[in-house]
């Protein structure tokens, strides 16, 4: 499959979906089709990281396969395990019927097999994007899971013996830099590094995905978001809580973010209350 005809075809094709993509994004997608590499994609939270995934799987009518990193992660919960109460079942049905290696060939076969999201999404024989996000609250030893299928796209299980992948899946793997990746994951992946976006197009971004927001109050809006990641805060305002803002301030119709307004809806952009006094402190708010 072609995912993308070209860097202009990304651009289009994603902005086709909601996704403002700038040059350095649209031909790193581009590249990741094309060359069959995955891509890693890493900046601070809330910047579009996870959403460029979605929006390669909706652009490209793939299906839309995701493994949700978190510390503790396993390969039982990554890859595949067994279903071994249906083993067990199997096992007490057998009785002495058939002898121990009949029923231990029968009981490691596909029917007793239970996929996860990395196994699953290279057996798909349709077009898929496998997302692996926020890879770095993984443990160090979880990498090396992803080092064959990543290098190889197969997975090796013991008792079926290696899975090859039927369709090379379009993969993204997020990371919020909270952990240096290693070296031997990096090698593998084509690397993009996403920031927040300058003032113009985070503005064209709430044009896009807010209607009826006026291009006055878009400005604003991306203005005082502005003003508050400048401050030293425990949490910056993403951009998808800039949207939020915008649809807030339409659904209050609210025409103009003054003081006041910025004070009444704080909430939405600000969620830890150290972050929500610094803001009223620095950008002299009254106090609700």
């Amino acid at each position: 499959m072609t995912w993308f005809q070209s860097p202009d075809d990304a651009t289009t094709s994603l902005g086709g979906t909601g996704y403002l993509a700038d040059r350095p994004t649209s031909i790193t997608s581009y590249l990741a089709g094309a060359l069959g590499k995955p891509l890693l994609v890493e900046g601070p939270a809330g910047v579009g990281k996870t959403q460029l995934a979605k929006a390669v799987a909706q652009a490209t009518g793939a299906a839309l396969v995701r493994l949700q990193c978190y510390e503790g992660l396993d390969e039982a919960r990554a890859l595949y395990e067994w279903n071994y109460k249906k083993q067990l079942l199997r096992i007490q049905a057998a009785g002495g019927d058939d002898s121990w290696r009949e029923t231990h060939d029968d009981i490691f076969t596909e029917e007793f097999l239970l996929t996860r999201p990395l196994l699953a999404a290279i057996r798909q024989d349709e077009p898929t994007v496998l997302l692996i996000d926020e890879v770095d609250k993984t443990d160090v030893e979880v990498e090396g899971l992803l080092l064959e299928v990543l290098s190889d796209f197969q997975v090796t299980i013991p008792e079926l013996g290696t899975v090859a992948a039927v369709r090379r899946p379009f993969v993204v793997l997020t990371s919020n830099a909270t952990r240096e990746l290693s070296e031997a994951l990096k090698r593998r992946c084509l690397y993009l590094h996403l920031d927040y976006p300058e003032p113009d197009r985070e503005r064209e971004i709430l044009l896009s995905q807010v209607p009826g927001l006026d291009d006055a109050l878009a400005r604003q809006v991306v203005d005082t978001v502005a003003r508050l990641r400048d401050l030293e805060l425990k949490k910056a305002p993403s951009i998808a809580e800039s949207v939020d803002w915008a649809r807030t301030l339409i659904a209050l119709e609210t025409r103009e973010l003054d003081a006041k307004a910025i004070a009444d809806t704080l909430g939405v952009v600000l969620k830890h209350a150290s972050d929500h006094d610094r803001a009223v402190r620095e950008l002299r708010l009254a106090r609700g």
